[in-house]
């Protein structure tokens, strides 16, 4: 039997409960964030150019453990989130940016 790498194994069961999370009609809390309130920024980090955070975004982004949420950094594209502009989110709302959050879609800041 072929050895599993773990970190893989790890990041495809996220992305699958981000998925299914995304889609369910109950809120699951994931980093201190309920899945229901995900939408709110949802704009905010799709597409090349989106638009500013909302008030109601920065909020959930202020209230989220974001060293947690960063650690997902690497399987935002498998649900259609765009890294660059999900790991500027603190910034843009206001806050600084955690260290887990820098690295692979960000410069040092």
């Amino acid at each position: 039997m072929a050895k599993t790498n773990g970190n893989a194994l790890v990041q495809w069961l996220v992305a699958t409960l981000l998925i299914a999370m995304l889609g369910a009609a109950k809120a699951v809390v994931l980093c201190d964030i309920e899945s229901s309130k995900l939408n709110l920024c949802y704009a905010a980090v799709t597409g090349k150019h989106p638009p500013r955070p909302n008030e109601k975004c920065c909020e959930v982004v202020k209230n989220a453990n974001l060293p947690c949420l960063c650690r997902y950094k690497s399987i935002l594209p498998a649900v259609g989130i765009n890294p660059t502009n999900a790991l500027t989110l603190p910034s843009r709302c206001g806050l600084k940016t955690p260290p887990e959050c820098r690295g692979n879609y960000l410069k040092p800041e």
